[in-house]
């Protein structure tokens, strides 16, 4: 399992988290065409551009031993992650903007500075706030990807689909179980299974409008498929991850860690965060395919 958590992670940190601050202040004349208008939008591309050298510690810091050395780059990872958060108050400021897709972009901005403080514990081998090591592990894809990317497609569709409260609870939704899953961790097996039911409801509803809506108006083929897979792999995806927090509240027979790393973490990378990524930087680059 630790090879394959490795190797996602490094994914997230090395491509995803860049790709979507480049969403969230896309290039180009006139207004940003992200899922609201970024404060210091020069400021996050430059970001954007330069994090996967100050990720890079926290890529290394994966493939090395527990103790001093994975601890002292993966403060380092840390740290970029912090700065990355302190953009949210930043943009909220400027903004004043608590609509939906906007509270999505925010949670984005937040979420890698979880992982990043759950990846210097686990490398320090300190069980933070009792969590075992494994727990810990496993939080720092879980924030690169339901924290970060999740979050930022549903900010992304909320805006790209038609106005009604659909798309409105889709972008709430996913900021919220995601935080919700993280009480959980606090609290108990039943809240966290709580935090997974909103979180599933709010990737269904995006996979739901990504399919219904945002898919049959764009006109390049691969894009169309890049969406319709990114949809199609969140039905399954997060099925396991309702059995999953179903199981661990419940004691039902459910999948161990390392088979939902391979499946519902494995495909959730792939088949939903990089296709939607790519998807999206295509229409956010080529305005004209969005619409037929």
């Amino acid at each position: 399992m630790t090879v394959l958590v490795n190797l996602i992670v490094t994914l997230g940190m090395l491509a995803v988290v860049p790709a979507g601050l480049r969403l969230i202040a896309p290039a180009g004349p006139g207004p940003a065409t992200g899922p609201h208008a970024p404060a210091d939008p020069d400021r996050l591309r430059a970001l954007a551009r330069i994090w996967p050298l100050l990720a890079a510690p926290g890529a290394v810091c994966l493939w090395l031993p527990r103790g001093a050395a994975a601890t002292a780059l993966a403060v380092l990872y840390a740290a970029a992650t912090a700065g990355l958060a302190l953009r949210a108050p930043a943009r909220l400021l400027r903004s004043r903007s608590l609509a939906p897709p906007e509270i999505a972009v925010l949670t984005a901005l937040c979420s890698p500075a979880v992982a990043g403080t759950a990846l210097v514990a686990e490398r320090a081998g300190y069980e933070l706030f009792g969590f075992e090591l494994d727990i810990l592990a496993l939080t720092v894809p879980h924030f690169h990807f339901a924290g970060f990317a999740a979050a930022l497609v549903a900010g992304l569709v909320c805006r790209a689909a038609r106005p009604g409260p659909g798309a409105h609870r889709a972008a709430y939704s996913v900021p919220a179980g995601t935080l919700l899953v993280l009480a959980g961790y606090f609290v108990d097996d039943w809240a966290e299974l709580a935090g997974a039911v909103v979180l599933t409801a709010g990737m269904w509803a995006v996979a739901l409008l990504t399919w219904r809506e945002i898919r049959p108006g764009v006109r390049g083929r691969t894009v169309r498929a890049l969406l319709a897979v990114s949809a199609a792999v969140l039905v399954a995806t997060m099925l396991l991850a309702l059995w999953w927090a179903l199981g661990e509240a419940t004691g039902v027979v459910h999948p161990t860690l390392t088979w939902m790393a391979a499946t519902h973490g494995l495909g959730n990378a792939l088949g939903f965060a990089v296709c939607s990524l790519l998807a999206w930087h295509r229409l956010t680059r080529d305005r004209k395919e969005i619409l037929r």
